[in-house]
């Protein structure tokens, strides 16, 4: 029961801040001068959450922060809030892109496949992911994709990402 009660509080505490920084055009230096990094970090998130209201590309990229600044949870838990509603593939793209950023293939690989199943026609994404294939081990998947790509048309994002998979270097974001 007391957990409920200090979540409650929680919750009611970060929504007055949200209302608080949604009210407000400029941030105040006071809201991170001073304060440790992570005090820092989590004020300015929270004013960025704000920021953000229903945006689904902000709210990943504040989640991205989260999750590879150490604080995989609260990063989690916004990508789950996403992509549990009604979402755009490329939402998945976007959360599939952080998962691979912190090194989790596993957890990256089935959003991306998603993606290109549900996007056969965007040569630039379908090079990226053969990109990460390549990256990580998988030169035959990779090469398929880039045929895909290729064979929609010749476009310099896609090439320059497949040449960057040969040479483990991660397509530009």
């Amino acid at each position: 029961m007391k957990f409920r009660h200090t979540a409650l509080a929680a919750l009611i505490f970060a929504a007055g801040i949200g209302v608080g920084f949604a009210g407000q055009k400029k941030l105040e230096t006071s809201l991170f001068q001073g304060k440790s990094k992570q005090e820092a970090a989590r004020a300015l998130l929270d004013a960025a959450r704000a920021q953000a209201g229903d945006g689904s590309w902000e709210r990943i990229a504040i989640g991205r922060v989260y999750y590879l600044g150490g604080m995989k949870a609260e990063g989690q838990a916004i990508f789950d809030d996403v992509l549990n509603k009604k979402h755009k593939p490329s939402d998945e793209f976007r959360v599939a892109r952080v998962y691979r950023e912190a090194g989790e293939w596993a957890k990256a690989k089935p959003l991306f496949d998603k993606y290109t199943q549900a996007n056969p026609e965007d040569e630039k994404e379908i090079a990226e992911v053969g990109a990460y294939y390549l990256m990580n081990g998988d030169r035959a998947a990779a090469e398929d994709l880039f045929g895909r790509s290729f064979h929609l048309a010749a476009e310099l994002w896609a090439t320059v990402a497949a040449a960057g998979g040969y040479l483990n270097v991660a397509p530009q974001e």
